[in-house]
């Protein structure tokens, strides 16, 4: 009947009513609902196995397999890291001209105005993105876009940021999305954790535990969330805008409070392991510490002007950003570069140099490069080099 072409469309519901008793229709819709989605008494218990514990464990498994960057193939970047965790944190610079995106923040800023640079950083010391923001706005709009649209070759499975990046949306987001997120949160004491229902005991982590979460909320809106993640995973629409509109309405819509809600739960678990793991704690602060090396290395490079930004458009911020980032990047492959022909030489000389060693190394240093002057690129003299410029011997002094 629907693909009769010679019913016309305003035509058409009439039709199937005259042929089709709404008794019919109803016993079609109920076994339609039946086979797209389980019963609600089941249902939260299979997600509970299948997305919270099952995802604890696939970061870890992943990062026994060796993954690595569209420039990091070498081994010293293998011992920094797999590649599947990363991190994220603004870096916020004075606006020196009129630009929509320039706020005042007096602490950061004085009496001017500025922007932050967001950026991304792999375990092994690479950025793989960056983006121009509001400073005023928190982190946590922005961390997941990145990570969506992350083109190089890193298979990240796990983000960490400070607590500027944490909401309980932001930890639901990940964990639909396959993500495991992992923040580093001040006053990890005055958070509260839930349990999955009011007659749920645990033996050991009791008084811990001061709400409950209301799983009817996250059942209510399931496939509207799954559909939500579809849609920020095929990139249909970016995770930063999505965020803003739930943030704009007045008050907490509902699908914004079932996301919340589900994020609650996801936030308990990864605060129990945080607690209960010490290098997982280790881990995290490692990363992160790894991303304000290179914001140091980024004020360096970001010299010019006295270090403030005179671009007034969006888009001229956009390709600043981007500019920096590959200087960046270029520095620390640089670096990397070296430092392995330095360890190298070292090592066939007989001196013993171990992976722990070298994994307290960082590829960040500036100490000596020069930022002032000219800059020649001679890509033909360069393009013949058939090996590395000779190391420097240390002075016996």
């Amino acid at each position: 009947m629907i693909l009769d072409e010679e019913i016309q469309d305003e035509q058409l519901r009439n039709h199937i009513y005259d042929q089709i008793t709404p008794e019919e229709l109803k016993e079609a819709i109920t076994e339609c609902k039946s086979l797209i989605r389980p019963h609600a008494d089941d249902y939260f218990d299979f997600f509970a196995l299948r997305y919270s514990y099952l995802r604890q464990f696939v970061p870890t498994f992943l990062a026994a397999f060796s993954f690595s960057s569209n420039r990091q193939h070498d081994p010293l970047s293998q011992i920094w890291g797999g590649g599947t965790l990363s991190s994220s944190d603004g870096q916020r610079f004075p606006v020196s001209v009129k630009n929509r995106m320039a706020v005042s923040l007096p602490r950061y800023f004085g009496y001017g105005q500025g922007v932050s640079f967001y950026s991304w950083t792999s375990d092994q010391f690479s950025q793989y993105g960056s983006k121009p923001t509001i400073s005023t706005l928190r982190d946590s709009t922005y961390v997941l876009d990145e990570i969506l649209d992350n083109e190089t070759e890193l298979p990240i499975m796990e983000h960490t940021t400070d607590t500027a990046g944490y909401t309980e949306l932001v930890f639901a987001m990940f964990d639909l999305l396959g993500l495991q997120f992992s923040p580093r949160i001040k006053d990890l004491g005055g958070q509260r954790l839930y349990r999955a229902a009011r007659d749920s005991e645990y033996q050991h982590i009791e008084s811990l535990l001061s709400g409950t979460i209301k799983t009817d909320k996250i059942l209510a809106r399931w496939d509207d969330m799954l559909r939500v993640a579809g849609s920020l995973k095929l990139g249909w629409v970016t995770a930063s805008l999505f965020l803003s509109k739930l943030k704009s309405f007045p008050q907490q819509n509902d699908l914004a409070s079932s996301f919340a809600e589900y994020g609650r739960m996801i936030k308990t678990i990864f605060i129990l392991r945080y607690l209960m793991n010490q290098p997982y704690r280790r881990k995290i602060n490692n990363q992160l510490n790894k991303g304000e090396r290179l914001h140091d290395l980024r004020r360096f490079l970001f010299f010019a002007h006295q270090g403030a930004i005179r671009q007034r458009h969006e888009e001229e911020l956009t390709n600043q950003a981007s500019c920096l980032n590959l200087i960046t990047n270029a520095v620390v492959t640089w670096n990397t570069i070296y430092m392995e022909a330095a360890i190298a030489q070292l090592r066939s000389e007989g001196h013993q140099i171990s992976d722990e060693d070298i994994n307290r190394l960082s590829p960040t240093r500036y100490e000596h490069l020069n930022p002032y002057g000219i800059y020649p690129f001679d890509i033909e003299k360069e393009s013949k080099r058939i090996s590395l410029r000779p190391l420097h011997k240390p002075s016996k002094t």
